[in-house]
């Protein structure tokens, strides 16, 4: 089981600029779309995490070219064309409901036999409305387990489309879905809601990307004595390849913007302005009206609040996925928030209402259930570890009374990955030590990187981390709990209850081992105990609560200015050919083949540069330094000169920092 995420109060007001991941829901309907036109089409700056990669393999199953670099956030679709080819098999959605009701219209339309399945989680969300309009256009699908929802088998074969009615009370995403594949019935579709339709800025979106790809959708509307009747026409057609730029994700931006009203201070989202494709970003608008001020550009989105804000009546049908965000901002308001249109949203991943009710109130904050919402009263939050009931917005929301408040520990913290797999480590770097005291240093083996740290620490007058002594204290507590360093889950839950503190001595849960971790035993195992994932996460922790201690710090090692620490201010990256890396290693080791260790220094560069998880590279802001033939005195004379014109080693000042 996965120990909860602790989440600290912040020390003070915030004065940060951060960027999100791309949009979520921009990724998964370009690459559908993507997958159903003719051509090569590119997403750039794409979202990779459990809901788009659930997507991209079904894309792969279903017979459609899908190649991915998730470094670049980059997807590169081959289209279809049209349906899916791959004549019929067994596809599975993960915790993904944007995929399964974006494919299953599809599935309806491609020939063969499909089985589409997902995860529990998923197989509790509806999918009546989606299948009923289905049926009615003459496609064939059956319940396999319980009716109204999956697992379901559909066989897929062409159909002519035509008029049909879907309900759009539920979830905005049947009408996407049903939009989506419009253009492969052979006499297009015309899409009528019955009912309120909930998220309709989702439904615009839809369509706007849908243009983006080719296909014209045109919006109707009628006036009756029961409300307006909306009215959605999908001419058939080929979709187009597109090369498209996704936007950061609004949602996610919605914890970064709320991170401001529970803390004070400023936080801007870059990329997010007031054209964007995504409703969410109307959040900003409800903390307007709380008292906060807005400053929206075309190229960000920033919030600034100097004092307590008011509590809010409001209706978030539009803006359903940041309702969780708003309760949490309301616990610390003056006045209660009384949030309402959005009962539909009990059917999401959880009862979210029930669910954020329930959680405030473990954290000391009265909050009730209404009809269509719920009402939060405002408090002093007391600290609790909170369920997230696999809800990744259960955990995000949450995160933040901990911050605004007291502190709290969120269970099962690796739901975020469903939509933001960084979202902890971007919440950390909001409150992390000013950037202008932070000096990284990364680069290839044997580039001087240890050593050059060491100096330009004592030159500027700063603490010097060594990250290579925290993990040899680790792999030391491993191998007296007599774990085996191949057995990466053992590793990592070992790893996860260990006290390590390094300063000028080492200590494991209180003993000094500063001379112990240098002895063979560790230094055979450490590479190992290293590559496990969980302990490079655990690591990422230590270094940066480390460096909340100190006034300044230069650190080196893995990945530190685009892992660790990538709000530094100052972020170096050490490069030298291999041959003269090859001669200083061989002069420290005491090696006689210059040829051996040059072999494996090469050895080295290949695995890091081309290592799945965070791969070598410079940071996009780092300085490439040379070090070629210089002496170690002129490259951190040259080094602290540059440090210094950015501020490291001497007190920050007021200004904002980027994360």
């Amino acid at each position: 089981m996965i120990a909860p995420r602790r989440v600290e109060p912040a020390p003070g007001p915030l004065d940060v600029e951060v960027r999100v991941p791309g949009s979520k829901s921009i990724t998964n309907r370009a690459l559908l779309l993507g997958a159903l036109a003719v051509g090569e089409s590119t997403l750039e700056g794409a979202l990779f995490a459990s809901d788009t990669r659930a997507l991209a393999a079904i894309l792969r199953t279903a017979g459609v070219g899908i190649g991915a670099d998730e470094t670049e956030r980059r997807f590169e679709i081959t289209g279809a064309g049209g349906p899916f080819p791959g004549g019929g098999g067994a596809l599975w959605a993960e915790l993904s409901g944007t995929t399964a009701r974006f494919v299953l219209p599809v599935l309806a339309l491609s020939p063969g036999t499909w089985t589409l399945d997902g995860a529990p989680p998923l197989r509790a969300r509806p999918l009546g409305d989606l299948v009923s309009p289905l049926r009615a256009l003459g496609a064939e699908v059956e319940w396999l387990a319980h009716e109204g929802h999956l697992p379901v088998r559909v066989g897929g074969r062409g159909l002519p489309g035509g008029r049909i009615e879907v309900s759009g009370e539920v979830s905005s995403q049947f009408l996407s879905g049903l939009l989506m594949a419009g253009p492969l019935f052979s006499e297009g579709l015309e899409l009528v809601v019955t009912g309120r339709l909930v998220s309709r800025p989702y439904v615009d979106m839809t369509v706007a990307l849908m243009s983006r790809f080719g296909i014209e959708v045109t919006l109707g509307s009628r006036t009756t004595s029961a409300g307006d009747i909306l009215s959605w026409s999908v001419p058939q057609g080929p979709y187009r390849a597109a090369h498209l730029t996704v936007e950061p994700d609004a949602s996610a931006a919605s914890y970064m913007w709320g991170a401001a009203a529970v803390c004070g201070g400023r936080v801007r989202v870059g990329g997010l302005g007031p054209d964007s494709l995504q409703g969410d970003v109307r959040f900003v608008d409800v903390l307007e009206r709380m008292g906060a001020r807005v400053v929206r550009t075309p190229g960000g989105t920033e919030v600034v609040v100097d004092a307590p804000l008011s509590g809010v009546d409001v209706d978030m049908s539009d803006i359903s996925d940041t309702v969780q965000t708003l309760a949490a901002v309301a616990a610390f308001a003056v006045g209660p928030t009384r949030i309402r249109g959005v009962g539909f949203i009990r059917h999401k991943e959880t009862d979210r209402i029930a669910a954020v009710v329930a959680e405030l109130g473990r954290c000391g904050i009265g909050a009730e259930e209404t009809a269509d919402g719920l009402v939060v009263h405002p408090g002093s939050p007391v600290r609790a570890t909170v369920s997230t009931y696999d809800d990744h917005r259960m955990a995000m929301s949450l995160s933040l009374v901990g911050l605004g408040g007291v502190g709290i520990d969120i269970a099962d913290p690796d739901c975020v990955s469903k939509t933001f797999p960084d979202f902890f480590e971007t919440l950390e770097a909001l409150t992390m030590c000013e950037p202008a005291r932070t000096v990284t240093i990364d680069g290839p083996a044997g580039s001087g990187k240890s050593t050059v740290a060491r100096a330009l620490a004592d030159s500027l007058g700063a603490e010097y981390l060594d990250t290579g002594a925290m993990y040899r204290a680790l792999t030391w507590g491993v191998l007296q709990a007599g774990v085996d360093p191949a057995d990466s889950e053992s590793v990592a839950r070992v790893a996860r209850h260990l006290d390590v503190e390094v300063s000028d001595r080492v200590t494991v849960d209180g003993r000094d081992v500063t001379e112990e971790i240098r002895g063979p035993e560790v230094t055979a195992a450490v590479s190992a105990v290293a590559a496990v994932p969980e302990v490079r996460k655990l690591m990422r922790e230590m270094q940066r609560r480390w460096a909340e201690r100190v006034r300044s710090c230069v650190v080196e090692g893995r990945d530190m200015g685009t892992v660790v620490f990538p709000e530094a201010g100052v972020k170096i990256y050490l490069t030298a050919p291999p041959e003269v890396r090859a001669r200083r290693r061989a002069a420290q080791t005491g090696e006689t083949d210059l040829e051996a260790v040059l072999a494996d220094i090469e050895r080295r560069d290949a695995a890091d540069s081309g290592r799945r998880d965070s791969p070598l590279r410079p940071a996009d802001d780092a300085i490439i330094y040379d070090t070629g033939d210089k002496t170690v005195a002129t490259i951190v004379k040259e080094l602290t000169e540059i440090a210094r014109r950015a501020g490291a080693g001497r007190p920050s000042s007021s200004e904002g920092r980027n994360v």
